[in-house]
């Protein structure tokens, strides 16, 4: 019996996505002030999201750090990064959409993905299952002025 070819085609992206039913600036700030995003996402930056910045990012609760380089930034809009996640540096970019009512339609899609295919698939899946997580974590931050930990609790040390 033949095996099907497990290679991949192309490199693997991740991408999750949610509605939030707060305004695009608001939005956009979660990510951007670490005020806010340390609420929900990282425990400590060294700064904003602005377009040039060199940063360091920390999750406490698992002694984890990332260093980031913010490649673009269009405010309310877009916010584009690369960091060394998994040793191996990739791109983020988080997207922006306004929608009706006052809400905003966020995306985070991550690419430059190396490896096996087998890793690279390991690193997707973990990637969405962070985002989702970090995403459902800012949403009700956002809309209930719940913190829900979320991030924390995702691999309980």
């Amino acid at each position: 019996m033949e095996t099907p070819d497990s290679a991949l085609s192309r490199a693997p992206a991740a991408y999750a996505c949610l509605i939030v039913r707060k305004p695009a600036e608001e939005a956009f700030r979660a990510f951007a002030d670490p005020a806010v995003t340390s609420r929900f996402w990282y425990t400590k930056s060294s700064g904003p999201m602005v377009a040039g910045a060199e940063l360091r990012w920390e999750w406490e609760t698992y002694g984890a750090s990332a260093e980031v380089r913010v490649k673009e930034v269009q405010e309310d809009r877009l916010i584009r990064f690369e960091w060394g996640n998994y040793g191996q540096p990739t791109t983020v970019e988080l997207r922006f959409t306004p929608q009706a009512a006052g809400a905003t339609f966020v995306e985070v899609t991550e690419t430059g993905f190396e490896g096996s295919g087998d890793d690279a698939l390991r690193w997707v899946n973990d990637a969405v299952g962070g985002f989702a997580t970090a995403l459902c974590a800012m949403k009700a931050l956002l809309e209930h002025g719940i913190e829900l930990g979320a991030v924390s609790d995702h691999h309980p040390v």
